[in-house]
C-alpha cells in the first residue's frame, strides 16, 4: 500500500472520477455493460452498489464485474459488503455508518484490501482521519441527490473546504454532483467525487467522457 509523507495510506491512482454503478440506476441486467463501459472509457475507481438483490445475485454480478479486470484495469470497489468484496478479490470495499466498523471488516478483507468510509459530517471526518483502517473518506452528500434520498442536508462547498482541512487521507466529494459542479468540487480540494446519476442517466459512455475531460485541468 502506498503511504504518503503525512503518513496516510493513499490508494493508488487519484480518483478524480469515481463511478458509482447502481443497480436501482441501471437495471441489474446492465451493470456489467456499464461497469464495462466506464473502464473502457478511463474511470479508474468503479464502484458497484447494489441495495435490495438477494446475495447469490450480487456475488455473481461481482464476480462478472470483477471479470472486467482482464482485459481494462482499473479499481473495483464493493459497497458495504466485506464479505462479497474477499469473496470475489475486489480492491476495496466502501462502509457506511451502519455498515461493519472499519476494524471488523478489516478483519474480514485482509490487509491489502481498501478500505472507504462515508461521511456526513466534520465529526466522523475527524474520527475517519484517526482510524489506521481507513484509507478513502467519502464525505457528503455536498448538494441535493436524487439518488439517495435519504442521504440528508446538503453540506455545501465550504464544509467540503473544512473537511480537507481535517485530513489528509483521500478525500472524495459525493451527493449531486454533476458535470457542472464536478470543476467546483475539485477546486475545494476533494482528491476526487464520486458521482452516480450524472453518469447512469442516459449514455454511460457519453456522460463518462464528460465528466472525464472535465478533470484534465486537475490531473
Amino acid at each position: 500500500m502506498g503511504t504518503a509523507s503525512d503518513g496516510a495510506r493513499r490508494p493508488p491512482g487519484t480518483p478524480l472520477l469515481y463511478g458509482i454503478a447502481d443497480v436501482e440506476f441501471l437495471g441489474l441486467s446492465a451493470i456489467v455493460e456499464a461497469v464495462a463501459t466506464m473502464a473502457r472509457v478511463g474511470v479508474a475507481w468503479i464502484q458497484v452498489r447494489a441495495k435490495q438483490i438477494a446475495d447469490a445475485d450480487w456475488l455473481d454480478l461481482l464476480r462478472r464485474c470483477g471479470e472486467l479486470r482482464e482485459r481494462t484495469p482499473f479499481m473495483l470497489w464493493v459497497n458495504d459488503r466485506a464479505d462479497l468484496a474477499r469473496l470475489v478479490g475486489a480492491d476495496g470495499v466502501h462502509l457506511g455508518q451502519t455498515d461493519l466498523p472499519p476494524t471488523a471488516a478489516r478483519a474480514v478483507v485482509g490487509e491489502s484490501m481498501w478500505i472507504g468510509r462515508s461521511c456526513h459530517d466534520l465529526e466522523q471526518v475527524v474520527e475517519a482521519n484517526a482510524d489506521p483502517q481507513v484509507d478513502v473518506i467519502a464525505f457528503g452528500p455536498i448538494f441535493a441527490t436524487l439518488s439517495k434520498p435519504a442521504a440528508g442536508t446538503p453540506l455545501g462547498i465550504e464544509c467540503l473546504r473544512e473537511a480537507r482541512a481535517r485530513t489528509r487521507k483521500t478525500l472524495v466529494a459525493i451527493g449531486g454532483i454533476d458535470s457542472d459542479r464536478l470543476p467546483e468540487v475539485l477546486r475545494a480540494g476533494a482528491d476526487g467525487a464520486a458521482v452516480i446519476g450524472a453518469l447512469c442517466r442516459g449514455s454511460v459512455a457519453e456522460n463518462s467522457r464528460r465528466l472525464l475531460r472535465l478533470t484534465r485541468d486537475r490531473a
